[in-house]
């Protein structure tokens, strides 16, 4: 029993760490993920298997699980910056060209 504990705990902590919220970043830099899927990894795998080889191939399973995740968050991250930079630019050619009317001196006025 004590080890189905230990194996939970580890879990508990991995599942912990790697939803950690960031910030988002347009920089295909995925290095965050995957030291911390590295990391949980290995400790949920040297807890399983009580050896230095289950924490190893954890680590590295862990790893590559991590960085498969932060180049995920990444590409959404640049979509979500390009979206939002599109609705910016939109908003500003809509405001440039619809939102003032000439008036009788011949000025622009803004509503």
């Amino acid at each position: 029993m004590k080890r189905l504990a230990k194996i939970a705990a580890a879990a508990a902590i991995a599942l912990g760490a790697g939803t950690i919220s960031a910030s988002a970043a347009c920089n295909n830099d995925a290095s965050t993920e995957t030291v911390l899927g590295a990391g949980s990894g290995a400790l949920v795998g040297g807890l399983a298997s009580h050896s230095i080889v289950g924490a190893a191939v954890g680590g590295v399973a862990g790893g590559l699980i991590g960085n498969s995740i932060g180049h995920s968050n990444n590409r959404a991250d640049c979509r979500r910056a390009a979206r939002a930079r599109a609705e910016r630019n939109e908003y500003r050619r809509e405001t440039r060209q619809d939102d003032y009317y000439i008036g009788r001196d011949g000025r622009r006025h803004y509503y």
